[in-house]
């Protein structure tokens, strides 16, 4: 009897041993694959970074200023003046439309009784 428990001691210490390993390689591949997000995030946030500052070097003022003075001919770009804005009373907003009422209902004396 006392060998039966031993062997099935040892059978199910083997069990574990092979789980804990299989569960090691598990996890060794899971922070793997970590690793490697995280490099394409670093990645990623640098290429939007290059982009931003490309973003910003394109968009100068002083260098779109000339691309319209360049261009003036087929674009006709002017700068912008106070005078090219309106004012708020002159925007025209559109009437709310009504609702047709379909199936009215007399409230005044639906819900009152007389004691």
């Amino acid at each position: 009897m006392r060998s039966l428990l031993y062997v099935t001691t040892f059978l199910g210490m083997i069990g574990l041993a092979f789980w804990a390993y299989h569960e090691n390689y598990k996890t060794q591949a899971a922070l793997g694959k970590v690793e490697q997000l995280q490099r394409e995030i670093g990645a990623a946030r640098e290429r939007l970074s290059v982009l931003r500052a490309e973003w910003a070097y394109q968009n100068r003022p002083d260098r779109l200023r000339d691309l319209a003075d360049i261009n003036f001919e087929r674009l006709g770009l002017l700068p912008l003046r106070p005078g090219h804005f309106g004012r708020v009373d002159q925007i025209a907003y559109p009437a709310e439309p009504e609702l047709p009422i379909t199936d009215p209902v007399d409230v005044s004396s639906a819900g009152a009784q007389e004691p």
